[in-house]
């Protein structure tokens, strides 16, 4: 199986990349470097079945020129910049949207006609039900992050209708594992490491918010590649549990060794587009025979120390 991952140098698109390797698979990985990391694939750099492309998915000609020639492609590279997406509104539209568009029109032209998608879990805004299946009512969308991958959602399920693709759509909760660079325990991390007597929390710590650890995550995309879907598919991607931000805090403070003083800035919401309590349905993934192997607690632990053992990745978004 020849595989290309976009996104393939960053914390999801790189660890897919070692377990596809280790799967007797090839890899093409395209990554601008933009939030990806050279170290992350430094070691596949002489693998036989690896190749590395740096380039950017708004160039259209350079995506179609290294397309062509894969059985499938992991659409992994994304601005996942929840937080701060009202500030540079474009951003979101061009990295999720556009770029979700110039990879099926590359696929297209390149006659490659499978493709695994990373969408999100904040499609779902402010759902009001719990846990949120993939048929819950149409939501309002609260983020712009939400908003794009919703439409490159549209895409896929347009490109697997028209042109006949076969195309499986996950969408995730948060995922937390080794390589991981940017989310609330990052920023908990680096602010701990920085001040460990003080921690200052967006909202009001009551937040509830579900996880999954990486592995586990690759573990449902190599899925794909096994059962060979045909058509269109929406699967959910997380545990069946959650936990508060400050029980997030609580486990993060005692792998540091640390007592800081919480402060925080208020409301139900850290930010806009915050979803206040994210919990998803896995009902379908685990018909499917998925199951996640590590519990949030295990995951938040693992990625504290993994950060605390790499504090260059903390300085460098510092």
């Amino acid at each position: 199986m020849k595989a290309f991952v976009t996104g393939g140098a960053g914390f999801i698109g790189s660890t897919l990349a070692d377990r596809l390797l280790a799967g007797g698979h090839q890899v093409t990985a395209y990554d601008n470097f933009s939030s990806g990391q050279r170290g992350f694939v430094a070691h596949n750099l002489v693998h036989p079945a690896y190749r590395l492309i740096e380039g950017d998915l708004l160039d259209e000609r350079r995506l179609a020129d290294a397309v062509p020639g894969h059985d499938v492609v992991f659409h992994l590279a994304a601005n996942a910049d929840v937080r701060h997406g009202l500030e540079h509104p474009r951003r979101d539209l061009e990295q999720n949207t556009i770029a979700t568009y110039n990879v099926l029109e590359s696929m297209r032209l390149g006659s490659v006609r499978r493709i695994v998608f990373s969408s999100t879990g904040s499609i779902y805004g402010e759902p009001d039900v719990f846990p949120t299946p993939e048929n819950c009512p149409f939501p309002v969308q609260t983020s712009l992050y939400g908003a794009s991958k919703l439409a490159g959602e549209g895409l896929v399920s347009a490109y697997c209708t028209g042109y006949g693709f076969s195309g499986w759509v996950f969408r995730f909760v948060s995922i937390l594992g080794e390589r991981y660079t940017h989310g609330h325990v990052f920023d908990f991390v680096r602010q701990l490491r920085a001040d460990p007597a003080n921690l200052r929390i967006l909202g009001d710590g009551k937040q509830r918010k579900s996880y999954l650890y990486v592995q586990d995550c690759v573990d449902a995309m190599m899925l794909a590649l096994e059962k060979r879907p045909q058509g269109y598919q929406v699967l959910n991607l997380g545990t069946d549990e959650y936990v508060s931000v400050e029980e997030s805090v609580s486990l993060i403070t005692r792998v540091m060794g640390v007592k800081p003083r919480l402060s925080y800035t208020g409301g139900a919401r850290g930010w806009v587009g915050d979803s206040p309590f994210i919990f998803l349905d896995c009902a379908k993934i685990r018909a499917l025979g998925w199951m996640p192997r590590l519990r949030i607690a295990g995951a938040i632990e693992r990625t504290t120390k993994y950060l605390l053992d790499n504090p260059s990745l903390l300085d460098r978004r510092s």
